[in-house]
């Protein structure tokens, strides 16, 4: 009796242990093997704005985008700022619950509308240059997550933030806006119960 108590005592830790431990990143769309993808260069991981003079810096800019595409090493740096891989396990630049990663970015950039993927990759979903009518500017981010998900309001906005201070560090300018983030519904290719929920315009100011 004694044997099997203590039997069933180790299986109930063993499964308290496991439900412990964070849950496996989501794999929140597959990817069109055929779709046209763009390699990034690596991201630049030193230098910048010392972080408090970046706070000091933040703020919001909605007029005044010249329009004019950022640099590959500058799309690459603020791609992997916002949502990158930067550890080996492949926990990312933002905090997730229970690291799920159920989020999706998109960019919007001249030449069509790319999803950014952990490999830091882009993967072309959308042709045409949407731009103008998702915001402006040389680029807009889209963050798209489950509508229903208590927390994808707090993922999305640390993602957010995390694009705005890398902004401020390089002195491109950004704005935070929902009113233009429906102009894709239907257009992208998401999972069910999953929406844009947020839109952010980056992009070089004249």
């Amino acid at each position: 009796m004694i044997r099997n108590i203590r039997r069933n005592l180790a299986l109930c830790l063993s499964l308290a242990s496991l439900a412990l431990l964070p849950a496996a990143p989501v794999n929140a769309a597959s990817v069109d093997a055929a779709a046209p993808r763009m390699e990034l260069p690596a991201p630049d991981k030193t230098g910048g704005m010392p972080l408090m003079q970046a706070f000091a810096q933040r703020h919001s800019t909605k007029k005044g985008f010249s329009g004019a595409p950022l640099p590959a090493q500058q799309l690459s740096d603020l791609l992997w700022a916002t949502w990158g891989v930067n550890r080996e396990d492949g926990r990312r630049t933002a905090p997730s619950a229970l690291n799920r990663q159920e989020v999706q970015v998109f960019v919007a950039l001249e030449n069509g509308v790319w999803r950014y993927e952990p490999a830091h990759t882009l993967v072309k979903v959308l042709d045409g240059d949407w731009r103008s009518k998702l915001g402006g500017g040389s680029l807009v981010l889209l963050f798209a997550a489950p509508a229903e998900n208590k927390w994808s309001g707090m993922h999305v906005g640390s993602l957010y933030q995390n694009a705005g201070l890398f902004c401020a560090s390089a002195g491109l300018g950004n704005y935070v806006h929902a009113s233009n983030a429906s102009a894709l519904d239907g257009k992208l290719p998401l999972p069910d119960g999953w929406s844009v929920l947020i839109a952010q315009t980056v992009g070089i100011v004249q």
